[in-house]
């Protein structure tokens, strides 16, 4: 007899590693995807914007100006190279890039691990060979990946659109630097935090506190080396096409690293479903707010909308604060508000038509907050904790309606603090804004929040699993929308198609009751078509 060896079946499933790197980058695939499109179209929309508008219209005096003034400085960070392609877009647009994949990079990286694992879904992963800090650094490892593709983006898009190649990597490498260090910020709170909403607080407070330390850095002489304690400060200090100096760049990565490496230290020393920080395990009950179904949807909001209306006051009273000195610079240099009329900010040389610009704005973080509370009630469908309340006789149109409700009502109390808080900071350095101007001007652009509400209420009800991508597209996608446009002297019929192109320069000028009703009905029609998918369709499971 001839002995043999049994060999072992050829393996037809992937390793477990590589099962769980690609379950992570297909849970991040689609935002990744739309922040590396809209940070690389950005940047390059502004770079050739200044090929084609501005090169030839800053002269020296105008850009020394520019870069002295300090409430511009607060606003916009430290401008550098201005006569250059490359250093006026990453000055223009170097804060928002960097705001826009961070805030999605730490919401990204607290919902595929926190919210997965208080969803259950982690318990089958965990229950064969795989650990629960494999989970987690392979979804760090893909968050890293979908970095590399944002920065990427925005260096092979302002490469391509003539500027240097060097500053061009160095501004790519700040994005990701920046980019990996809020994930990693987000990895971590979902590590030493025992709730997805706790966690993706915590991280976002994170933020907030980095760009305002930023902002103290850039404006107050005495805080500038507290530049070196923020990635957007290590950003602006690395100066791309100005210096392109290596050392914040360097200083950006390690802090990346750590903050990264801290998380999988920190998921290695813990099991699953526990947390290094945890609430008392006895405490009265509380109760409140718990007697009805909207005192429940307003209950389940109060945070959320604490945080959001926090920071909108923050910022805005910010804005208040340096409009004088913005006023005041555009007097001295007419030129800029020319400049920035042709780009589609006409009238900010008076303080009800800077308001009017900033409050246009302002339509973006309130409807992108409507579309985080229908994508959590979403969510929770799908990790099925509302099958009680959909045991019970209440219809979906209740349950639906309260939340939409709940939310519309958040966004008023929204735009009301950032009126209030343009209005007390514009009183204390004595610019011309009265608070009924501020309060008419941030409601002016409620439809324009409602619309990002309408449309993640239609997702909700017909295709709940892009809630957020869906919800977006009025709001983010309609500013890009209407910057690219009017960038690209595009025909009126594609300007006309951003909800942006239909909003009154309020207070600046009177409202457009014709266009408001119109807006308001779209979204109120998408609200309905919705909630009647909603009750139709099963549970989301």
């Amino acid at each position: 007899m001839t002995a043999t060896t049994l060999q072992p079946p050829p393996a037809t499933t992937p390793a477990p590693e590589r099962a769980l790197s690609w379950l992570a980058m297909r849970q991040i695939r689609r935002g990744a995807a739309l922040v590396t499109l809209t940070a690389a179209g950005l940047s390059g929309v502004v770079a050739a914007q200044y090929q084609a508008t501005f090169a030839d219209a800053l002269d020296s005096e105008s850009l020394r100006a520019l870069t002295e003034n300090p409430a511009v400085r607060v606003l916009f960070g430290a401008a550098r190279a201005l006569d250059d392609p490359g250093g006026f877009t990453v000055w223009r647009t170097g804060t928002p890039v960097f705001v826009l994949c961070g805030l999605w990079a730490l919401l990204a990286a607290t919902r595929i691990t926190r919210g997965e694992e208080e969803s259950g879904r982690w318990d089958l992963l965990l229950a064969g060979r795989a650990r629960l800090v494999d989970l987690v650094a392979r979804s760090a490892a893909m968050l890293t990946l979908a970095a590399v593709l944002a920065a990427a983006g925005v260096g092979i898009v302002l490469a391509a659109t003539g500027t240097a190649t060097a500053g061009a990597i160095v501004h790519a490498l700040c994005v990701f630097g920046t980019t990996t260090f809020f994930a990693g910020v987000g990895l971590l709170a979902a590590q030493l935090l025992p709730s997805r909403p706790a966690a993706t607080g915590s991280a976002a407070a994170v933020l907030g506190a980095c760009l305002l330390l930023r902002m103290l850095a850039d404006g107050l002489t005495a805080l500038a080396w507290t530049a070196w304690l923020t990635p957007f400060g290590l950003a602006a200090r690395a100066a791309p096409y100005a210096g392109n100096h290596v050392a914040p760049v360097l200083t950006l990565m390690g802090i990346a690293a750590a903050t990264v490496l801290a998380a999988v230290a920190v998921a290695r020393r813990r099991d699953l479903g526990s947390a290094v920080i945890r609430p008392a395990d006895h405490r009265p009950a509380r109760t409140r707010l718990l007697g009805s179904v909207p005192g429940f949807a307003a209950r389940r909001a109060l945070s959320s909308t604490t945080g959001w209306a926090v920071g909108i006051a923050a910022y805005f009273s910010v804005i208040g604060a340096v409009l004088s000195s913005i006023l005041e610079f555009l007097t001295d240099n007419p030129r800029f508000a020319e400049l920035a009329a042709t780009a589609g900010f006409g009238g900010i040389g008076t303080a009800t038509g800077f308001a009017a610009a900033m409050f246009a704005l302002l339509a973006i973080p309130a409807g992108l907050y409507a579309v985080t509370r229908i994508a959590a009630m979403a969510a929770e469908e799908k990790a099925r904790r509302w099958t009680t309340l959909h045991s019970l006789p209440l219809s979906r149109y209740q349950l639906a309606g309260a939340e939409i409700g709940v939310t519309a009502v958040a966004i008023a109390v929204l735009l009301a603090t950032a009126a209030v808080a343009l209005w007390a900071g514009a009183v204390l350095t004595g610019a011309s804004l009265g608070l009924g101007q501020a309060l008419a001007g941030a409601s002016n652009i409620a439809p324009v929040a409602l619309l990002g509400l309408g449309a993640a209420v239609l997702a909700l009800g017909w295709y709940p699993g892009a809630v957020g991508a869906i919800g977006a597209l009025p709001v983010a996608g309609g500013f890009l929308l209407d910057i690219v446009a009017r960038s690209a002297g595009a025909p009126a019929w594609l300007i006309e198609a951003s909800p942006f192109a239909h909003l009154a320069p309020v207070p600046d000028a009177a409202p457009d009751p014709i266009a408001t009703l119109a807006l308001i009905t779209i979204a109120l029609t998408m609200m309905g078509i919705g909630l009647c998918g909603y009750a139709r369709r099963d549970l989301n499971d």
